[in-house]
């Protein structure tokens, strides 16, 4: 079976799961806080298989609609979905947003909540962010995986951060990056890089270090949208004359 055809598959199984996940919510059967039915259960009823099922759960993870709690279950995120209200990324189609002005917004918004974070984060919340790291590293070789922890690792942050507002606006930010990105990450080389920033940014955090924290997240950014090729127009210029073999070579952040 050709490649695309397999994307393609593998797109219609996700979101047949973010359908039914959400037909659930609309009629009530689902509320904020409740744990969703069993992984056999839930794959039997859908007719797909529990891999297939676990991609569809992660998918709605990193859109921030559920929480997974290693060896307790899958719950419905207490905050109401927002499955009704116009995505950013719809709005960037339609208004003409560029990608590097979405890094842009990251790197100013992200930096501040990296900073707060170290000063009031939760030991709850060093411990989400810890095991997040754990399982960065435990799949390198799978980038779909590896994009997943890696948001939720930025929605800790904001959470830590103990701001609800910044938090919102940073969840509509992650959450249409996310969609993008998931995309493309199959194109993913050379995960450890980013991996290993993420762990120097929750130490940082952890020890309470404000502006490590902040200096370390605007590094990391910059890796990322350097990594993804991502130019602002007045740098296209320069860009252009670095040699091909040279931006080739560049290793890839997946935030």
């Amino acid at each position: 079976m050709p490649k695309s055809a397999v994307d393609t598959s593998n797109s219609h199984r996700t979101m047949q799961v973010v359908n039914h996940v959400r037909s659930l919510i609309e009629n009530g059967t689902l509320q904020p806080g409740d744990k969703i039915p069993p992984e056999r259960e839930l794959a039997r009823s859908l007719k797909i298989s529990r891999a297939s099922l676990r991609t569809g759960i992660g998918y709605l993870a990193a859109m921030g609609v559920m929480k997974i709690r290693h060896g307790v279950g899958t719950f419905v995120a207490d905050g109401p979905p927002d499955f009704g209200k116009t995505s950013l990324s719809l709005m960037g189609a339609l208004h003409g947003f560029q990608t590097w002005q979405m890094f842009e917004a990251r790197i100013i918004l992200e930096r501040s909540l990296a900073a707060l974070a170290a000063e009031r984060g939760k030991e709850e919340h060093h411990a989400a962010m810890s095991e997040e790291v754990a399982e960065m590293f435990a799949t390198l070789e799978t980038p779909v995986d590896y994009l997943i922890h890696d948001v939720l690792f930025h929605r800790i942050i904001a959470q830590a951060s103990g701001n609800p507002i910044l938090a919102a606006v940073m969840e509509t930010v992650t959450s249409s990056m996310y969609d993008k990105r998931r995309k493309t990450v199959e194109r993913a080389t050379d995960l450890r890089e980013s991996a290993e920033m993420h762990r120097e940014i929750y130490r940082a955090i952890r020890s309470r270090r404000p502006e490590e924290a902040r200096d370390l997240m605007e590094k990391h950014l910059r890796m990322a949208q350097a990594a993804q090729g991502v130019e602002r127009p007045a740098d296209r210029k320069a860009a252009a004359a670095v040699p091909k073999s040279k931006k080739g070579r560049m290793k890839f952040a997946a935030s």
